[in-house]
């Protein structure tokens, strides 16, 4: 356990426990979580930050995953656009061929059945990559967890921080504060201040 600063007071101590909750808040409204001891939570940060490491890495292989997967897709759309073109383009000109025979019909009718035949293996083959696609996706119910799990964290984390701040603050600001909060009733989470109070209490404290 490090030794207290004799350097620091008791008014840089609260000045500077006050511009750590209010980052603590601002952070809180970019993320948008709103809720309800410091020692219990000091535990669970290490883990949220862990899991949200593993969210990174899972997201970051996902995207990877995805670019690869348009990487490999995209030249064989090019080329099957190429062969419907040449394909419309040749039938275009038989239809307007005033020497058409059967011959020359029966043909093209066979090279329309191969194309429509590559068309249908290039179907199944983009129809496995965006299996593949929504498949590189499953992990987002996990990040959808951890995220919530961090706000909440967060969440009570501003809250002791608030707290504390109250208690620490100059005599005559605490007890206008605690006048203040009490005709809201105690801070239940169903009852926990909102972002706009958040804001006013941090700046009747100065901040």
């Amino acid at each position: 356990m490090t030794t207290p600063n004799p350097k620091v007071t008791s008014d840089e101590a609260f000045s500077r426990l006050g511009l750590i909750t209010k980052e603590l808040h601002q952070a809180m409204i970019a993320l948008g979580g709103q809720g309800p001891t410091l020692h219990s939570m000091a535990a669970e940060i290490p883990d949220a930050r862990e899991r949200l490491a593993y969210v990174a890495r899972m997201t970051e292989q996902a995207a990877d995953k995805v670019l690869n997967l348009v990487d490999e897709a995209r030249p064989l759309c090019e080329e099957v656009a190429l062969q419907g073109k040449d394909l419309a383009d040749t039938l275009e000109r038989l239809a307007d061929s005033e020497a058409l025979s059967l011959d020359r019909a029966r043909v093209m009718m066979r090279l329309c059945a191969r194309s429509a035949s590559r068309a249908s293996t290039f179907a199944d083959g983009q129809i496995s990559i965006l299996s593949d696609i929504m498949m590189s996706q499953d992990f987002q119910d996990l990040s959808g967890q951890v995220i919530k799990r961090v706000i909440d964290i967060i969440s009570r984390t501003e809250t002791q921080l608030l707290d504390l701040l109250v208690d620490s603050a100059p005599e005559e600001i605490a007890k206008s504060v605690h006048a203040s909060t009490e005709l809201q009733g105690p801070q239940t989470p169903e009852n926990a201040l909102k972002q706009g109070e958040v804001d006013d209490l941090l700046s009747s404290l100065g901040f």
